[in-house]
């Protein structure tokens, strides 16, 4: 959904153009990232950097990597998962298409670690996409780059005495997102069908819905217990508690624009009411504030169902 003549709402378009600017300002600086390493299980670790959150599985068998955000931080996440095992990546599962969590398949590919995604990924990067709500066109991925392991449902590592299994979500915040299991280490990685702390990214452009979130959410907490590390695809280490309460959010979320809409408002008046003034402070300390979420969520609501 560009800004054009075709856009609904002016001030849908001016809040997209807004999160365009904060989503480019976001990875301009990657000389002054610093990758952050936490253990979370013996023989798996998450980095923080600047992008998608990075699991690390290590081991008898070597690295695997979950994500591995911008090319130009490579050298410092191999230096970080060079501390926790000093041998070269031999997989990278990559979670979802966008940059931020892909940008490093190219460096990592060329070093010949084998990339490992759901078909809708490689389709994807294969080709020029257009991210609607960033303004944001994202150029094919050269070949090195691209997975070389698809799979429709699901795929199972065996590896570093880990049983690793990747399972396909139906449409969330992609329509090529993937739950990667640790299941030993009890904890999984959700991509960014689940993001701590923040409002999600709901790429609707790229074939995501709020309703696909939701039910990602449920998915996982129908699987996880108490003890259950959760690495989100952005935000801080979570688990099923705050992923249960994250979810209550985005159903009140739901409910409320719902509600809007059922009764004729347009976003312009909606917006005046602030209506997700009291989630902001909560939820609004990611790149996506209460105002950019709500234009995401009422394009995705107000869509007309397809004939």
């Amino acid at each position: 959904m560009p800004c054009s003549g075709a856009m609904r709402s002016r001030l849908l378009c001016a809040a997209l153009l807004g999160l365009a600017t904060s989503a480019a300002a976001q990875d301009a600086d990657f000389e002054q990232v610093v990758i952050e390493t936490e253990p979370v299980a013996p023989g798996l670790a998450v980095l923080f950097g600047q992008g998608g959150n990075i699991a690390v599985s290590t081991g008898a068998d070597g690295p695997v990597l979950v994500d591995d955000q911008f090319a130009p931080l490579a050298p410092k996440i191999l230096a970080a998962v060079k501390a926790l095992q000093d041998g070269p990546v031999r997989f990278v599962i990559n979670t979802h298409f966008h940059f931020d969590h892909t940008g490093g398949n190219e460096p990592f590919g060329k070093a010949g670690a084998l990339i490992v995604a759901h078909e809708n990924v490689r389709r994807r990067m294969s080709t020029t996409q257009f991210i609607a709500a960033l303004q944001r066109e994202i150029p094919a991925a050269p070949p090195v780059a691209l997975p070389v392991v698809t799979f429709a449902d699901s795929v199972t590592l065996h590896w570093n005495g880990e049983e690793i299994a990747v399972e396909h979500v139906p449409p969330a915040h992609t329509d090529g997102d993937a739950l990667v299991w640790f299941r030993k280490a009890n904890a999984v990685h959700t991509g960014d069908t689940y993001v701590s702390g923040r409002f999600p990214f709901v790429d609707v452009s790229s074939g995501g819905s709020l309703a696909g979130v939701i039910a990602s959410a449920e998915r996982v907490l129908a699987q996880v217990g108490p003890e259950t590390k959760i690495i989100p695809g952005h935000g801080p280490l979570s688990n099923a508690a705050e992923l249960r309460v994250w979810r209550a959010m985005l159903v009140d979320v739901q409910g409320r624009v719902n509600a809007a809409l059922a009764a004729g408002k347009t976003l312009e008046a909606f917006s005046v009411e602030q209506p997700l003034a009291d989630l902001d402070p909560i939820y609004g300390r990611g790149f996506l504030k209460a105002g950019p979420f709500l234009a995401i969520v009422w394009s995705d609501l107000s869509r007309k169902p397809k004939e």
